[in-house]
């Protein structure tokens, strides 16, 4: 008896990210917008999994049914060394390892990391969400006014 693994049939804008991360030589599936990622999760074509520390999660505020896989804790940010069996377990209902996962983290960078690192464990499609929820720094040395999920305009609460 053999096992047939299913093959997951991708979106364009996800084939799309596909094909410009090998196109980069990324080690991973990809980064979309976040306007994108939202689109893809509102039609249900996609996980957001949220990779903050739970402490970003509650005082700066995440998006509403997203899953919470922390690929750093604690305010020191240590790397989280079960990330990878985490995301499996979390992703577990959705397809574990064959899932379409979409990691959102502040700026688009821890994403990127995690997203890096769970292609190295064998997942198939993780992507990254770009500008993460709060965006990246300005020349104030603030976030959120120039891009990010928030500044988007796309769903989120806050504890």
């Amino acid at each position: 008896m053999s096992l047939e693994i299913e093959e997951v049939a991708l979106p364009r804008a996800l084939v799309h990210a596909r094909a410009e991360a090998e196109a980069q030589g990324a080690s991973h599936a990809g980064g979309v917008s976040p306007q994108t990622a939202w689109a893809l999760v509102e039609a249900g074509q996609a996980t957001l999994v949220d990779v903050r520390s739970g402490e970003e999660r509650k005082f700066v505020g995440h998006v509403p049914q997203s899953l919470h896989v922390p690929w750093a804790t604690g305010t020191a940010l240590t790397r989280n060394p079960r990330f990878e069996r985490e995301l499996e377990a979390r992703l577990a209902k959705e397809g574990g390892k064959q899932a379409v996962a979409l990691l959102l983290c502040r700026s688009g960078k821890r994403s990127k990391l995690a997203a890096e690192a769970a292609a190295k464990a064998g997942f198939s499609h993780v992507f990254h969400v770009l500008e993460g929820f709060e965006g990246e720094l300005d020349a104030r040395q603030h976030r959120g006014d120039a891009d990010g999920w928030r500044f988007r305009g796309l769903p989120w609460v806050q504890d």
